[in-house]
């Protein structure tokens, strides 16, 4: 049987049910801005170290519940553990990011790859998810999560992040037919770590295309779009009640939105450059959409914070016939790790406050 929630609103906005108050949480909420994180990350010795703890992975994952009243937990990893299990060589330079020691260049670099085995090579990233459902103890739904397929590989062909992307963008006008067999395969491992992340106790999943913007729409509905349906479609995620969300969130993804919206996801993510109104009316009601504060306005004052707040609730439900409902209120990114946790707390207070019934 499926636990009882104390707070389940963020699965019912997502099924697009009626809800009290419309459900909060932030990407990247356990992140640097905490100062007990940092004190967490002191003490791991590194982020990767703290990544592959299970219990660091759910202090972190808990620190800012303790703070503020979310509606939901995300899992604390990171998006890079697939390609690292599938034998890149994940490591961070100081200052400089992620990066792989081992990128991808030819064909036979593609060939070695294989799906990783979940309970094995990201056994502890199951472990983790298994110790927060513990010790959340049904107070609120826990999300996990996995990077899409051309963000992934996005890393895996530059060897890490990019200002222009010209490796993966040159495989692509090049070697098209050989960037599909990575994607091909990088897509049945982000199926299988997602199914088991599932079956660990994620109660909703999310999908980050977080470079899926960089590509020209030809290039998106090509190398992007068709791996995000494939996931929608493939994904075992039950019936009824028991169904586990999915949500598909892109950095750049408003001129897809109609299509995004036809995979079979459960929702989409937007970011803060397109308006929810218009979101709202293009996507007819088909699915719940999250998103989209400007993660800048965490800099303005909790008088700014509430406005706004209250801008992007309003839009929603201007654009969805008047409802609040099937609306999930999150950033249009990630938090940064100058922000303010009194802002952050104003933040969701002004959300809880101006959405209540």
């Amino acid at each position: 049987m499926p636990q009882t929630l104390a707070n389940d609103r963020l699965l019912r906005a997502l099924r697009r049910q009626p809800v009290d108050r419309t459900p909060v949480w932030l990407m990247r909420q356990a992140g640097r801005y905490l100062p007990e994180y940092r004190a967490t990350r002191a003490r791991a010795g590194s982020f990767l170290a703290m990544a592959k703890n299970p219990e660091l992975a759910c202090e972190v994952t808990l620190q800012p519940l303790r703070r503020f009243p979310l509606d939901a937990a995300i899992l604390f990893s990171d998006i890079l553990t697939v390609p690292d299990a599938m034998g890149l060589g994940l490591y961070f330079a100081e200052g400089e990011g992620p990066k792989f020691e081992r990128p991808i260049r030819d064909e036979a670099d593609v060939a070695r790859l294989a799906v990783p085995d979940m309970e094995t090579e990201l056994g502890y990233v199951m472990d983790a998810v298994r110790v927060i459902r513990r010790e959340l103890d049904g107070s609120v739904p826990l999300i996990g999560f996995s990077g899409s397929p051309w963000t992934l590989a996005c890393y895996m062909v530059e060897g890490g992040g990019s200002d222009n992307y010209s490796k993966i963008k040159a495989m692509a006008f090049n070697r098209p037919e050989l960037l599909h067999r990575l994607l091909g395969v990088v897509t049945e491992s982000v199926i299988a770590y997602l199914a088991a992340q599932r079956a660990a106790g994620a109660q909703a999943l999310q999908v980050f295309d977080t470079w899926g913007g960089v590509l020209s729409p030809t290039l998106y509905r090509e190398f992007s779009l068709p791996y995000l349906q494939r996931i929608a479609r493939e994904l075992e995620r039950g019936e009824g009640e028991d169904r586990t969300p999915l949500i598909l969130f892109g950095k750049g993804n408003a001129p897809y939105l109609e299509v995004l919206a036809a995979t079979g996801t459960d929702a989409v993510g937007v970011d803060w450059l397109v308006d929810l109104a218009e979101a709202a009316r293009r996507t007819g009601g088909k699915v719940a959409l999250q998103g989209n504060l400007d993660p800048a306005t965490l800099y303005g004052s909790p008088e700014a914070i509430a406005s706004e707040a209250a801008r992007v609730l309003d839009s929603y439900a201007e654009g969805n016939g008047g409802s609040r409902e099937g609306h999930v209120f999150n950033l249009g990114h990630g938090m940064s790790p100058d922000m303010s946790p009194e802002h952050v707390a104003a933040l969701v207070e002004a959300v809880h406050r101006h959405s209540a019934r």
